[in-house]
């Protein structure tokens, strides 16, 4: 697969390839799985989940499926008492309310584009290997927890993080990342959109669970489908600790895309309802980092968490985040490929419009922690400049509704390096 892998790069980066097709996705997509051909990798994704399930576990004696009503971060890996002691103040309805009218166009989606993005849904889960479905399911279980963000770091800071993080000397961060996810289930009563598995005549498979809880138990979910929960989470978590660690941030950035396709994979969401979440993700993080009180309480998570990983590391984490590329999957260039296709699920577009894209006040301060180098000007002007052509799903309308879907972040970073 690497060898695969390392040719698709080369054709990638030459700017001639076509749309990327399902079998290319997976190929990449697989090598970010236990399936990956990197040993020192594969290592990282087994201790991860090993500290996945003995978190769900708890002092249990045995691991039982019960326990994942309760599972969550608690003391010492998250220092809540630190942030309630803040008094800081997320304003949840009102964001909750400003993410709706973000995915507003949803509602005027033509039928043609539904069918397709039940086809996609369909065709992904059904052709799933078993590698994407174990990680999958480990995402799945894993949601109230930061260990998947691990292997977007790399078998050497990767490891360090899961140390960290179960020691509880990542505490703050751990507490503000989970506590800056926006729930999406408004937003979810609001579309009122039911999930593929429920379509009449859908052909999805739902997965039995061999992997966290090991019982067999089918995979499912309730609630409407439209935005995704889930990627809400992991996009979130993984922005956040790309901000806290920007020599990681365009791995973890891809970690959030691929999170969301794990939904996919799973057969319980459509690639609009993970298209909807990544956009209100980034919107909320960017809102978030733009407000002084919430920023200086991520300046210490952030001063905390880095202090940490240094410890860890034995070194800094300039060093510690660099990994031989076969060992790494998630900095192979071929992720280039695979975020793109996230953004569209090449789900069709319609006659573009040709909006010109407008850079939200503050948008910009994304790319703030990654290239400090560059004014604020520069840093919208690479926004635009790498932006997702206009007519896609969920980019109707102007201003946010079309900028959060176009925004590349992924693009962006590599062009300016």
């Amino acid at each position: 697969m690497r060898i695969k892998l390392t040719l698709l790069s080369a054709v990638l980066l030459s700017g001639t390839a076509a749309a990327a097709s399902f079998d290319t996705i997976t190929a990449i997509v697989d090598s970010t799985t236990p399936a990956s051909d990197s040993p020192a990798f594969v290592r990282l994704e087994n201790h991860s989940l090993l500290a996945l399930r003995q978190a769900i576990q708890g002092s249990q004696p045995q691991l039982r499926r019960d326990e994942l009503q309760h599972a969550k971060q608690d003391a010492p890996l998250a220092d809540k008492a630190w942030l309630k002691a803040s008094g800081y103040d997320f304003a949840v309805k009102q964001q909750q309310q400003t993410g709706i009218a973000l995915l507003e166009s949803f509602n005027r989606l033509p039928s043609s584009v539904m069918d397709a993005s039940l086809q996609v849904v369909t065709r992904i889960n059904r052709d799933a290997t078993a590698g994407e479905r174990q990680q999958a399911l480990a995402d799945a279980e894993g949601i109230n927890y930061l260990y998947f963000l691990s292997d977007a770091l790399g078998p050497k800071l990767g490891q360090a993080f899961l140390n960290a993080y179960n020691k509880g000397e990542l505490a703050k961060a751990a507490a503000l990342i989970k506590a800056t996810e926006i729930s999406t289930s408004a937003a979810k009563d609001y579309f009122h959109y039911p999930r593929p598995f429920l379509q009449s005549g859908n052909q999805i498979h739902l997965v039995p669970d061999d992997v966290v809880i090991r019982d067999g138990k089918a995979y499912s979910a309730t609630g409407g489908a439209f935005p995704s929960g889930h990627t809400n989470t992991g996009y979130t978590d993984a922005l956040l600790l790309a901000e806290m660690v920007p020599e990681r941030f365009v791995p973890l950035i891809d970690r959030g895309a691929r999170y969301g396709y794990s939904r996919v994979i799973l057969g319980v969401h459509y690639p609009l309802d993970v298209m909807g979440s990544r956009m209100i993700a980034e919107r909320n993080v960017a809102h978030f980092m733009n407000d002084p009180a919430w920023r200086k309480l991520f300046a210490e998570a952030k001063t905390e968490l880095r202090s940490a990983l240094s410890r860890e590391c034995g070194s800094d984490l300039q060093t510690c985040a660099q990994n031989p590329i076969q060992d790494d999957p998630y900095r192979d260039p071929a992720m280039a490929q695979f975020y793109r296709f996230t953004m569209t699920y090449s789900l069709p577009q319609a006659t573009p419009h040709h909006t010109a894209l407008t850079v939200p006040a503050g948008a910009e301060v994304l790319l703030e922690p990654v290239l400090p180098q560059l004014s604020a000007a520069q840093r919208r002007a690479l926004m635009q400049k790498t932006a997702l052509a206009d007519g896609y799903p969920l980019s109707g309308g102007e201003g946010e509704q079309n900028f959060w879907q176009r925004l590349n972040l992924h693009d962006a970073i590599t062009a300016a390096r």
